[in-house]
C-alpha cells in the first residue's frame, strides 16, 4: 500500500466527494469509493471527510491504495527555469495530477522529486496530450495560476485533423459542459459555459488512398476541459487519434478495458491523440516582461506527417472542394 495525495482545482470544486474520487479513479464502483473514504482516505489539514463532503478548492488528501504496475517516469526536457518558474516540455501519455490509473506515473510526481514540491503546475494537459507545461515556483505558483485562471495566457496547440477545413481560418464558438454520451469525462457540445477556438490550417495533406488530412494551429480563447477536441470533433474534424471525439467514443471505453481491437487502432491511425501545446506566451510573474516558450512537433506526430508525403497549403494550389 502507499498513499496517493489529491488536491481539489477550482474547476472540479462544488461536488460530493465521492462523486470527485469516482471521476479521479474511473474503475472502481461507487460503495467501493465510500468504503475507501471511510477506510483509507486521510486528511490533510483539515477535518473528517466523508462520502457527501462537498470538495473545495485547494482540499488535500491522502488515499492509500494499492500500488499499480505503472511504468518509470520519462525524461521531462527543461525548456527554461529561474526563481520564480519552470516550463517543461511534456512528454504524451503522462498525466499530470494523479488520476485513474496513474498514480505515481505523473508530473506532479516528477515535480515532486525534482524541486522538493516546490513547483507546481499553473495549468494542465490531457494525458495523451504533449507540449509546454508551465510551473510556478514556491511562492510565484499562485500569480501564475492566477493569470491563467483569468486567461492572461497566450496558448497556442498544433492539431493534426481528418479531412480539409473549407477556409484557411476559423472560429468555433460552441458552449460546453461535461457529461455527454457513455463516457464520463466526454464534453457535451452545444449547452454549458461560453467556449470559443480559433484555427488557422497550416497545411494539408492526403494519403495515398486519398484520404485528407490538415495542421491546424489552435488558439482557445477560453479555457474548458477537452475545448480543441470538442470543437474539433462537432465541426467534422476529429484530431487523429482521438478515442473520445474521434470515430466512435466506444473506443475509449475499451481502451481504459485494456480491449483495444485491430480494427479500433486502424480508425484511429495513431497511438495517442495528435495534440501538442506549441506556444505559450505570459507576464513572468516575477519582473513583469513578457515571456514566449515554443516547441516544434514532437517525433512521433512529425513521423505521421511525413507518412502522409508532402502537404500543400492554399498558397501552393491545394483545391479546396
Amino acid at each position: 500500500m502507499r498513499e496517493v495525495i489529491f488536491t481539489v482545482r477550482e474547476d472540479e470544486a462544488g461536488v460530493r466527494l465521492d462523486t470527485y474520487l469516482r471521476q479521479k479513479l474511473r474503475g472502481p464502483s461507487r460503495c467501493r469509493i465510500q468504503r475507501m473514504i471511510r477506510e483509507q482516505l486521510r486528511p490533510l489539514g483539515t477535518g473528517r471527510l466523508k462520502p457527501a463532503s462537498i470538495v473545495r478548492s485547494g482540499l488535500r488528501f491522502a488515499v492509500a491504495q494499492e500500488s499499480p504496475l505503472e511504468d518509470p517516469l520519462p525524461e521531462i526536457p527543461v525548456v527554461h527555469e529561474d526563481e520564480a518558474i519552470l516550463v517543461l516540455e511534456k512528454p504524451a501519455n503522462l498525466a499530470v495530477h494523479p488520476a485513474g490509473r496513474h498514480h505515481l506515473h505523473t508530473l506532479t510526481a516528477a515535480l515532486a522529486a525534482r524541486t522538493g514540491a516546490r513547483a507546481h503546475p499553473a495549468h494542465r494537459l490531457d494525458r495523451e496530450t504533449s507540449g509546454l507545461i508551465a510551473c510556478g515556483i514556491g511562492a510565484w505558483s499562485r500569480d501564475l495560476k492566477r493569470a491563467f485562471a483569468l486567461g492572461e495566457v497566450q496558448k497556442g496547440y498544433l492539431a493534426i485533423v481528418e479531412g480539409w477545413p473549407k477556409n484557411e481560418t476559423f472560429a468555433i464558438d460552441l458552449p460546453l459542459e461535461i457529461g455527454a454520451g457513455r463516457v464520463r469525462v466526454r464534453m457535451a457540445v452545444g449547452t454549458g459555459k461560453p467556449s470559443c477556438t480559433e484555427f488557422q490550417v497550416l497545411n494539408r495533406y492526403r494519403n495515398s488512398a486519398g484520404e485528407r488530412f490538415s495542421l491546424l494551429r489552435c488558439s482557445p480563447r477560453t479555457g474548458r476541459q477537452h475545448q480543441i477536441r470538442a470543437h474539433l470533433g462537432a465541426a467534422g474534424f476529429p484530431v487523429v487519434g482521438d478515442k473520445i471525439y474521434g470515430p466512435d467514443e466506444t473506443i475509449f471505453i475499451r481502451f481504459t478495458e485494456g480491449a483495444l481491437t485491430e480494427t479500433d487502432r486502424r480508425r484511429l491511425r495513431l497511438t495517442r491523440h495528435a495534440l501538442h501545446a506549441a506556444e505559450l506566451a505570459f507576464r513572468h510573474p516575477l519582473h513583469g516582461s513578457v515571456v514566449t516558450f515554443q516547441s516544434g512537433l514532437p517525433p512521433d506526430l512529425s513521423a505521421f506527417l511525413q507518412g502522409l508525403g508532402d502537404g500543400f497549403g492554399e498558397g501552393f494550389g491545394a483545391p479546396l472542394t
